[in-house]
């Protein structure tokens, strides 16, 4: 595995400007998650890195050596796409070895055989390696376009949202195989999702991208506890900050326009009346919508709750963010 590391990339098509003289450095080993909605640069970002595609500005290395300027296949690492990028006409264990079999690997047979049932059972699929891959429902089909990744030793892996087309019980089961894979592997991974229990759980570190800008690079605690703006602050936890007026509360701090105030941010039983509009019960907890002062917040309590839509909540904030006029850290 590598240290995957860009300096001040940049890259424009036409009049747009997908990347701002990005600089980020993937410790070899670490997991990074590329969060920021569509068009913020998130997968511009992985196919400059895999090489399919080439920055006009800025450096790439990765493990010590600059690959800028070398072919995808030069670079040694594995792309995982959105989409299922898998050859119709051959099975699943077709598919699988696949990769293993370019001149560049000149992996023995037995080895060839070896990692491909190995991916399989992790990825459960092994009773499905004799179909052909137009046989597969959508879910197995991505994973087999994870599993032709897996089954390589790359210098790193990239992930443009793999798991977003699974249903939810596979999401939760892969998601968790893929962290024990990273970790167990030692292997560098660069991750895309708009998930946030993915970036959550699986990332040892995230990148927020905002408009081709990497606005705030940390661990994912560093991320949801010091948000550098109100953007960074909403890219993380559910539900989203509550970004209200910095004055709501009572007297706010010199420069600051904004306060934000996660769910757990939010004392309880005492402070100022605020209107329980609907409670919304999760099971594992239970969200509770307010309007305080004519604005609109979300926060969650006991999942066994009493507390009913129209009663009064005593509210008040604790350790707050306040940001100014801009949207940046104020405080």
């Amino acid at each position: 595995m590598a240290e995957v590391t860009l300096r001040n990339i940049t890259r424009r098509f036409g009049e747009t400007l997908a990347l701002d003289g990005v600089s980020m450095t993937v410790p070899d080993g670490a997991f990074v998650v590329l969060l920021g909605p569509t068009g913020a640069g998130k997968t511009t970002t992985l196919r400059l890195i895999s090489g399919l595609d080439a920055p006009d500005g800025g450096e790439i290395s990765i493990g010590g050596r600059d690959v800028t300027n070398l072919t995808p296949a030069q670079r040694n690492v594995a792309m995982v796409f959105q989409q299922y990028s898998l050859y119709p006409h051959m099975t699943v264990r077709e598919n699988l070895a696949f990769p293993l079999k370019s001149p560049l690997l000149s992996t023995p047979a037995d080895e060839i055989a070896r990692k491909v049932g190995r991916v399989a059972e992790m990825l459960q699929i092994s009773h499905k390696l004799d179909n052909k891959a137009t046989a597969l429902s959508g879910g197995e089909m991505q994973r087999v376009s994870i599993g032709r990744a897996l089954v390589r030793d790359p210098a790193a892996y990239l992930m443009d949202e793999p798991l977003s087309s699974l249903d939810a019980k596979l999401r939760a089961d892969l998601r968790v195989e893929l962290k024990a894979i990273q970790s167990e592997a030692r292997a560098t991974f660069l991750y895309v999702t708009h998930d946030q229990i993915e970036a959550m759980t699986m990332a040892t570190h995230v990148g927020v991208l905002e408009q081709g800008r990497l606005v705030q690079f940390g661990t994912p605690r560093e991320v949801y506890e010091a948000p550098v703006s109100i953007y960074a602050a909403s890219r993380l936890g559910l539900p989203r900050i509550n970004i209200l007026p910095a004055d709501l509360f009572g007297t706010a701090p010199p420069g600051a326009r904004w306060i934000g105030l996660r769910p757990e941010q939010i004392r309880q039983g005492e402070g100022q009346d605020s209107e329980v509009v609907r409670v919304e019960r999760l099971g594992d907890q239970t969200r509770l919508h307010l309007r305080f002062r004519n604005q609109d917040l979300v926060t969650v309590t006991d999942p066994h709750t009493e507390l009913q839509a129209g009663q009064t909540l005593k509210i008040s904030p604790r350790n707050p963010y306040y940001f100014d006029a801009d949207g940046a850290r104020a405080l």
